[in-house]
This record gives C-alpha cells, structure tokens and sequence, in this order.
C-alpha cells in the first residue's frame, strides 16, 4: 500500500471479518475509520477490542449504509473502501425482502456513488457471496462416505468464475446485484473495484448464529453442551477458509487492484479444506471433548449440496500463500471461543490450537 496517511473506510468494521481487517490495517500502521450501525449482537465486543489495541488509529462512526448522508462524510477523505456492512441472512431476506434489498443494494449504491463523485480514483473491494451462483442445481450428486461429490471436474477443481451467475432467495438476488453494480462501477465510471465471493469464512471475533457463521454456531452449542440443528441431511459440503487467510486476500487486492480491477474472484478454502458438516461435527467431538446431539430439519430455501471454490485465480492474481488447514483453524477457533466463555477444551487439544 501507498504511504498516503488518509484514513481506509472500513463498511460494518466491526463485524466478524471487519474487524480481523481492521485490526491488521491498523497493526501496519493505517488510519481506520470503522463504520458500522453496531446493530448484530457482539459486534459492540469486537468494536471495544479493536479500540483497546488502536485506539489512536481506529475511529467508529456509528452509521448505516442506508444513510446517504452519513455514509458520503465517512468516505469523504478516505484513501481506499473496503465494503463489508451487509444483511447477511437468507433467513431474514425471506422475512423481510424490501430491507434486505435496502441494505445490500441501495446501501452498495450508496457507497459506490459517494466514492464516484469525488472524482478521484478510490479502491473499492467489496465482500460478495457464493450464493450468487445459485443452488448448482444443474449439478449431478453422488452420496459418499458422508458427504455429497459432484460428478465430473469440479469435483477436482471446485467451482470457478466462468460459472453462471443465478440468484436465488433475495439475499442471493441483493448481494448479487451488488456484485455486478460494483464491477459495473469500474467499467462504466473508472472506480477502480474489486469483488470477492465468499464462500464460508469461519475464524476468531466471530459471533456464530444458526442464520449466520455456522461454524462458530456449531461449536459454540458445543461447548454449551445444547444440540446442534442441521437442515438439511448433513452430507452438504462447503470449503471452508479461515479468517486470516480471508483478510490475507482483502489486503493483498488493495495492493493490487490496478491489476484486478473491475475482476470478481472465489475466495474459500479451496478443495483441500473441503468438509462435510457431519465431518465437521465428529472433528469437534474430538476438540471439545462433548458428545454433541444433532437434530434434524427440512432443507431451507436456496442451500446448496455442495460448494468448493476453484482457487486458483485468486491465489495467482493476488499471490496468495496455501490457506491454513481447516482442522487447524477450528481448533484455534475452539480454544479462542471456549477462552471467551470461560470454558474448557481438552487440555492437549487447547494447548496444540494455541
């Protein structure tokens, strides 16, 4: 990054991966603006967290993107924008369509417009979803050893970006048509843009709920001792990608976007961090010691069997290291999580996560 001593806008700085970004643009000695409307429960915990580490670098304001206003001060001298503030439920588009689209489109056009009319070039990276790739229904499913396998290449290699776009359920229709509003900003005004669809980023300072961050979901009820709710049968697969290889990538496209952008790349663990969630789930039995009681309910609206991201574009665009192994990160994740609530893991398996 350039020596500039402007701030970098960070939208929804204190969530779960904004506030990782945060934390490791401020550690390398940037001046942060965090802003975020502090609305998901916990987020107060990781804005308080990052002010105790950087208190002279890190400024919240408290915002919602849906506030034009607002949001056009926040970005009015801010060197680059890292866009993260979203509704990032299905569950709750499907209850509330017209604020889902609020947020995730009108609050992106909100923030494209106020960086396009300074008339200056300022990096926008925006944080995209898988799920604008739709369910892969068109995908044939073989059921083995507990987990669904796709027939054919992508099985091999994962999903890559040539693959059609098709949104389904209004979350997957409002972050996508943010997604395309954001590439389309660098290619019709000059805004130099790039996009990272995520698939599922799991990790410290995260606040798992069944709606949202179901890995920390999953071992938070696990180290509660309360069952875990599955919809669906369990064998759907995601590639999962810890936290710090997510800001790894956000920070490495800052450094390049005059290669990458007006580009949307796939961002996740890749095949070789490929897990079912039953597989999940038996790993942490094994970490936290608990026998773990599952229940069972119908599949919801729009999930997906199976999702591995090809990452071999991002990885080369942005020279990105190998992804850290995703039994590693959860029993990091594990320790960090039992720690915060004052709970115990298995003495050995606490000490190796460490």
């Amino acid at each position: 990054m350039s020596s500039d001593s402007r701030p970098i806008l960070i939208t929804g700085g204190a969530g779960f991966i904004g506030s990782n970004l945060a934390d490791r643009l401020a550690g390398e000695g940037h001046e942060v603006i965090v802003y975020d409307a502090l609305s998901r429960p916990g987020v107060d915990r990781n804005l308080a967290w990052l002010k105790e580490r950087h208190d002279e670098r890190v400024t919240h304001i408290l915002g919602d993107v849906r506030d034009e206003d607002e949001l056009v001060r926040a970005a009015a001298d801010a060197k680059a924008v890292f866009h993260m503030a979203a509704q990032v439920a299905v569950t709750t588009s499907l209850v509330d369509p017209r604020e889902d689209f609020e947020i995730n489109v009108k609050g992106t056009i909100n923030l494209l417009d106020s960086v396009r009319t300074r008339g200056e070039p300022v990096p926008v990276i925006f944080a995209s979803t898988n799920k604008v790739y739709g369910d892969l229904a068109d995908i044939e499913f073989d059921e083995l050893d507990g987990r669904y396998e796709p027939r054919g290449d992508a099985a091999r290699s994962g999903i890559d970006e040539s693959r059609p776009l098709d949104f389904h359920t209004p979350y997957g229709c409002s972050k996508g048509a943010a997604d395309q509003y954001v590439i389309d900003y660098a290619r019709s005004f000059g805004v130099p843009t790039a996009v990272l669809r995520m698939s599922c980023i799991y990790g410290q300072r995260q606040m798992g709920t069944e709606d949202q961050g179901w890995v920390a979901h999953f071992l938070i009820r696990a180290l509660e001792n309360k069952p875990i709710t599955i919809y669906g049968d369990g064998r759907q697969v995601r590639d999962i990608l810890d936290v710090g290889d997510a800001v790894n990538a956000y920070v490495s496209a800052l450094d390049r976007i005059e290669q990458v952008q007006g580009r949307a790349f796939n961002l996740g663990g890749g095949p070789a961090n490929a897990v079912s969630l039953l597989e999940l789930i038996d790993e942490m039995r094994t970490i936290t010691g608990r026998k773990i009681e599952l229940g069972f309910e119908d599949w919801r609206q729009g999930d997906q069997r199976w999702f591995v991201a090809d990452t071999s574009a991002v990885r080369q665009a942005l020279d990105l290291p190998e992804a850290r192994g995703w039994r590693e990160g959860v029993a990091r994740l594990a320790n960090w999580l039992a720690a915060e609530r004052g709970l115990e893991l298995h003495r050995e398996l606490a000490s190796a996560a460490e």
